[in-house]
């Protein structure tokens, strides 16, 4: 995950430390009411992480919550129950960024390609993300990276 301090409460470069916690709550009510284009969408519950399975009912219990705020949802798995998400997307009217997340694990890269590859044939999948932040973190080289998006290409 990237992630930097320069950038904390900041929304496109603007730099929002100075507001007051009265202010960023009025400020995110009305980005609110007036709706987002779209969202980066994690069902984990408190005491969950990556890795540990994601139920159908947690995924819709979150979805219930921001459908009516967004248009788009971005996920970032296709294994471990994340493969509901643009599954259960799709009935709540929205739109999909499916992301497949690789890793130095082959054997786990190729499930994530497969689901990847299953729910973009299935339709529900408009965006297809692949080992999105795979090379940040070094996990693969860019040859290889670039064989696993060929894979994609050539599939769907």
């Amino acid at each position: 995950m990237s992630y930097r301090k320069e950038k904390n409460k900041s929304l496109v470069g603007l730099n929002y430390s100075d507001y007051s916690s009265e202010k960023l709550q009025n400020l995110c009510t009305t980005v609110l009411d007036n709706g987002m284009h779209g969202l980066c969408f994690s069902p984990y519950e408190e005491g969950q992480k990556p890795g540990d399975i994601i139920t159908e009912s947690q995924i819709r219990r979150r979805l219930e919550i921001i459908a009516a705020y967004t248009k788009w949802i971005r996920s970032f798995s296709c294994t471990e129950g994340n493969d509901s998400i643009p599954k259960l997307a799709k009935e709540y009217g929205l739109k999909t960024l499916v992301g497949a997340w690789l890793g130095d694990n082959k054997a786990v890269n190729d499930k994530e390609m497969k689901a990847l590859i299953e729910l973009s044939k299935a339709g529900f999948v408009d965006i297809a993300a692949v080992g999105n932040e795979v090379m940040y973190r070094g996990d693969l080289s860019e040859a290889e990276l670039l064989e696993y998006i060929q894979q994609f290409k050539t599939a769907v």
